[in-house]
């Protein structure tokens, strides 16, 4: 459903939500995610134009968020990468056909739903559910939330 891109770049926001005050490599990020350092730093360019990440030069230098990670929407994540997500694509095959209007008026409306959630879905929540999710695995016996 996400392009690779997405993905790898909601990968490396969260590396660096997790430490907020730090500036992270490329290298430091990649490692950390296990992911390709060149792919890496074209998407944290691409991040760090749309104004979500924030990059320092030097020997401490490196990305860091822009802003907090509440105030960094998963919407706003997806549009900096390109990576647009069309519920209705494929569905409008014969247009003359009342199933198919009816199926691709469902996608548009999947697709108003699905953007608006989005806009309002943080990197925060998924931070916390990265959070949830390795005391789950933890044997710990934590329980997941969210």
């Amino acid at each position: 459903m996400l392009r690779r891109a997405a993905v790898l770049a909601l990968r490396a926001l969260l590396e660096l939500a997790q430490q907020p005050a730090r500036w992270l490599s490329v290298s430091e990020i990649a490692n950390a995610q296990e992911l390709p350092a060149p792919m890496l730093e074209q998407l944290l360019l691409q991040l760090r134009r749309a104004g979500l990440v924030e990059a320092r030069r030097g020997r401490h230098g490196g990305y860091r968020l822009a802003r907090p990670a509440t105030a960094i929407a998963v919407a706003e994540v997806l549009q900096a990468v390109g990576a647009n997500l069309d519920l209705s694509a494929g569905l409008a095959e014969d247009p003359a056909v009342a199933e198919a209007r009816v199926l691709l008026s469902m996608g548009r409306r999947l697709q108003a739903a699905l953007e608006r959630e989005l806009a309002t879905f943080s990197l925060e929540e998924l931070l916390f559910d990265l959070s949830s999710c390795k005391e789950r695995l933890n044997n710990d016996g934590g329980v997941m939330l969210g």
